[in-house]
């Protein structure tokens, strides 16, 4: 049974991708910044067999615990999905942003997570052996950014960086992995109804109506589960580097 880790994995986007892979025969370890209430775990176990780890994706140290926890309670890793995010604790023109938050949401969205890659790709390395598959991955890094990667919101400038320089990441890490037999992608979500977005719904209520995409709703976790678990199933074995969109067509320019 292949084992997936989860950052993020017990709420929002993160909980959509667990709940997807639980069902398609995963065992998901998750990552989360809190100890989880029995309720929120629960209807995940009735899905399939979960582990849980209170802790950071900023923090090297928790990584470590977070990995060896993993194997503790299945053996191995084969999937790696970085999906833990914050959004600015404000949301401050660029004029008036301040260093701490700045240092806070890239800690959290790209350097957390280049460093777990790392982690867990020399994991899968060296669970794989000396032989590569070639007609086969051996592993996966699927990392969940966002449109923001490329469109502009000039009062969240640091997550926009963040989520650009995660884009870059994907692209280091699959042209270093590629050898290795691990593939690695970029799910890239639109606007996602989520507890994240939820301050700014009529917003964005007010832009679909007026033609942000053209499919017309807010995305949903499963929407972007859905892209991770093809991903994920090793079906795509000759592509690498890949950004699969799950915005409603938002990225495709229009006059």
């Amino acid at each position: 049974m292949p084992v997936a880790m989860v950052t993020g994995g017990s709420r929002g986007i993160g909980r959509g991708i667990t709940e997807r892979l639980l069902r398609d025969g995963y065992q998901v370890a998750i990552l989360a910044t809190k100890p989880a209430p029995e309720d929120v775990l629960a209807p995940l176990r009735e899905l399939g067999e979960i582990s849980y780890t209170a802790g950071s994706i900023a923090d090297p140290v928790d990584h470590r615990r977070y990995l060896d926890e993993t194997l503790a309670a299945f053996g191995r890793v084969d999937v790696l999905v970085n999906n833990a995010g914050v959004a600015p604790s404000v949301r401050n023109d660029v004029l008036e942003a301040t260093t701490d938050e700045f240092d806070r949401v890239l800690g959290i969205n790209l350097r957390g997570p280049y460093f777990l890659t790392q982690l867990v790709a020399n994991q899968i390395i060296a669970q794989r052996g000396d032989v590569v598959p070639t007609d086969r991955p051996c592993g996966a890094v699927i990392n969940v950014s966002s449109v923001s990667a490329t469109v502009v919101s000039t009062n969240r400038g640091e997550y926009c960086v963040s989520k650009a320089g995660v884009a870059m990441a994907t692209q280091i890490w699959a042209a270093r992995l590629a050898p290795e037999g691990i593939v690695v992608y970029e799910v890239r979500p639109g606007v996602i109804r989520t507890d994240m977005t939820a301050g700014v719904t009529e917003k964005y209520d007010a832009l679909f109506a007026n033609g942000l995409a053209p499919m017309p709703r807010w995305g949903t976790p499963a929407d972007v589960a859905g892209a991770v678990a093809v991903l994920a199933s090793g079906q795509m074995p000759y592509s690498t580097g890949d950004v699969i969109t799950v915005g409603g067509g938002m990225q495709i320019p229009r006059l």
